[in-house]
């Protein structure tokens, strides 16, 4: 059946971040909708943020289309270009290989719910606002070179 039940799809706050990182997304809660529909040719997944917390670090894929749709409540995108807010119905979208770090937060007293859609297409990438950059095989460096010893969740 097309209609996906989202309470069968476990719901989870995983983060590969290293710790100095992972703070600001503990309060992520996501499930991941490509693997339990059987897609396979692109990602999605249903994110909830709690008051306080970051949808990720400020971040732009150099391989990676992606696209967020806010279902319910109010976040503030954070773009290069400055902070915008966000309601139901609103649509973002960020082109691979454009070095615009963006994430959403959650800077109401009730949770928000979006969809981030992606390429699948994975590669790397890099943050903006911290010493980090990811690898298309999956690890966290410096933008030095040198490794981070958490791995990237994928």
């Amino acid at each position: 059946m097309p209609k996906l039940d989202l309470a069968s799809i476990p719901q989870v706050n995983r983060t590969g971040y290293p710790d100095e990182f992972a703070t600001a997304v503990s309060g992520r809660w996501y499930r991941r909708l490509a693997p339990a529909s059987g897609l396979t040719q692109f990602t999605a997944s249903h994110v909830v943020l709690k008051p306080g917390a970051w949808s990720s670090q400020r971040h732009w894929h150099d391989d990676e289309d992606e696209m967020l749709v806010l279902v319910s409540g109010e976040a503030v995108l954070v773009e290069d270009e400055g902070r915008v807010t966000l309601r139901p119905g609103d649509i973002c979208a960020w082109p691979k290989g454009v070095a615009n770090g963006h994430h959403v937060i959650n800077e109401s007293g009730a949770d928000c719910v979006f969809v981030v859609i992606g390429s699948g297409a994975g590669g790397g990438g890099g943050y903006s606002d911290i010493d980090m950059t990811f690898e298309p095989d999956g690890r966290y460096v410096h933008r030095d070179g040198t490794p981070y010893a958490n791995e990237r969740l994928k």
